[in-house]
């Protein structure tokens, strides 16, 4: 059994963890980013957290959120109150964010109520919040402006032009248990193919993370490139709003030398040859793994590379 930490933030990291978790030869542990976490309605909400157990279940919605089939009579009740109901919560996905409040109100950890959904779901692998403390990822746009990454990403569109991040609470957050063993016993560390700035940065924000990734065996990264750009959301514009390189020599960059490997997908390897003065190993492979079979082959293939 090869040990493997995924790091994994928005869709793309979940369906990576969807492959690895389908592999016999693999024990893995998937840390998540909680950058994105909120109270919306009452209710504290986890979409990345979500994100990965539905998906990893095989149950998640068709945009790669949510759970499918999901109904939304709640959303359109409120509606008729006047609620604020751009953040739209499907009454099946209710329940689960009902569940985590009431177990967090009862003194419950993150963890702790991760891991009985993980069970509830039929979830495979571990799944751990990057810590359980309060850590919420804030921008700040052109115009001076800090939103909350919900207020930014779900209820303004992600339109706006990002001058810069930071992670409140970040400096005095502790990695939640499990956290620091895992990528300590670690074969390899792999940073899933997710928004390097917003989904992945808020993890390696909490200080001993990080520091346990740079000292670790391997770390590989998933570039969420397809020519330059993601298939869906604004990770482009938002590495060059930042200042980091266009394409995969950004997503190199983002990780300020933590990476051994990058993989690629077969439509970038016209780059590979240009990466090379990163000192990072370079590797292509079909990175579109949308499919759950295709991201099974894909994982299988990436872990022959450790």
């Amino acid at each position: 059994m090869k040990k493997v930490v995924l790091l994994s933030g928005g869709v793309g990291g979940a369906r990576l963890a969807r492959g690895l978790a389908a592999l016999d030869d693999v024990d893995l542990t998937v840390v998540v980013n909680v950058g994105d976490d909120e109270v919306v309605y009452g209710l504290h909400v986890s979409p990345d957290i979500d994100t990965v157990l539905y998906t990893m279940a095989g149950v998640e919605g068709p945009e790669g959120w949510g759970l499918t089939a999901d109904t939304f009579t709640v959303m359109k009740r409120l509606g008729l109150f006047g609620t604020d109901t751009r953040f739209r919560i499907g009454d099946r996905d209710l329940a689960t964010n009902l569940f985590r409040t009431q177990e967090l109100l009862a003194g419950e950890t993150l963890s702790a109520i991760t891991a009985r959904a993980a069970t509830a779901l039929g979830t495979p692998g571990t799944v751990l919040p990057a810590t359980e403390q309060t850590l919420r990822t804030m921008i700040k746009t052109v115009e001076g402006e800090w939103l909350s990454f919900q207020e930014y990403f779900v209820i303004r569109g992600h339109t706006d032009e990002v001058a810069d991040l930071r992670f409140d609470g970040a400096a005095t957050a502790q990695a939640a248990p499990g956290v620091i063993e895992a990528i300590e016993e670690a074969d390899a560390v792999i940073i899933g193919p997710s928004n390097p700035p917003l989904s992945i940065w808020p993890i390696l924000a909490i200080g001993e993370i990080s520091a346990v990734v740079e000292s670790a065996r391997r770390v590989l990264a998933v570039s969420p490139l397809f020519g330059g750009r993601a298939l869906k959301g604004p990770t482009k514009q938002v590495m060059a709003s930042l200042g980091l390189p266009p394409g995969n020599a950004g997503v190199v960059a983002a990780y300020g030398g933590l990476l051994n490997d990058l993989v690629i997908d077969t439509g970038d390897a016209g780059d590979r040859s240009e990466l090379g003065e990163f000192g990072v190993k370079i590797h292509v492979g079909d990175t579109r793994i949308a499919d759950p079979t295709a991201a099974w082959s894909f994982a299988d293939w990436l872990v022959d590379l450790l």
